[in-house]
């Protein structure tokens, strides 16, 4: 399988909307939610200078080109990472500290998220250190733009 199903609303963060309930009938202060495929990939996070580089590959070409036309498409907004074990999210590190910018590779995408400031790029570079620590011991992360999921992978 290439792509998994993921909420738009959310995926259970706190503030971020009301996961619809199977056999609840909807309120009106409760909108249906919002489902969407996303590419499934492959995720690796690094240091880099300044920052944090996070690289997603895909095997099939057309979930790559789907990465990829929606970083084209979302680029410019708040990058962000939520990290999951067993669908709970655990972590979710949002990129705002720094200026990301979105590169196509053959097989996917290159994202970059930098800062001048020493202070801004020690907090990139924690949120690496904690995304690399979990990808490792098994989480899978949602990697999002304007709060949009991009691609979802271990």
């Amino acid at each position: 399988m290439t792509s998994m199903m993921m909420e738009r609303t959310g995926m259970g963060m706190p503030g971020m909307g009301m996961p619809s309930m199977p056999g609840m009938g909807t309120s009106p202060a409760m909108a249906p939610a919002s489902w969407m495929m996303v590419p499934r990939c492959t995720c690796k996070v690094e240091k880099c200078q300044g920052g944090l580089k996070i690289t997603c590959s895909c095997d099939d070409q057309m979930a790559c080109s789907m990465v990829q036309n929606l970083c084209t498409m979302f680029q410019g907004g708040m990058c962000s990472c939520c990290l999951m074990m067993n669908g709970m999210v655990v972590c979710c590190c949002n990129l705002t500290m720094g200026m990301c910018k979105c590169e196509m590779t053959d097989k996917g995408v290159c994202i970059t998220c930098t800062s001048g400031d020493a202070q801004c790029c020690a907090m990139i570079q924690s949120c690496c250190d904690c995304m690399a620590a979990m990808l490792k011991a098994g989480c899978t992360c949602c990697l999002m733009m304007n709060n949009t999921p991009i691609c979802c992978g271990c």
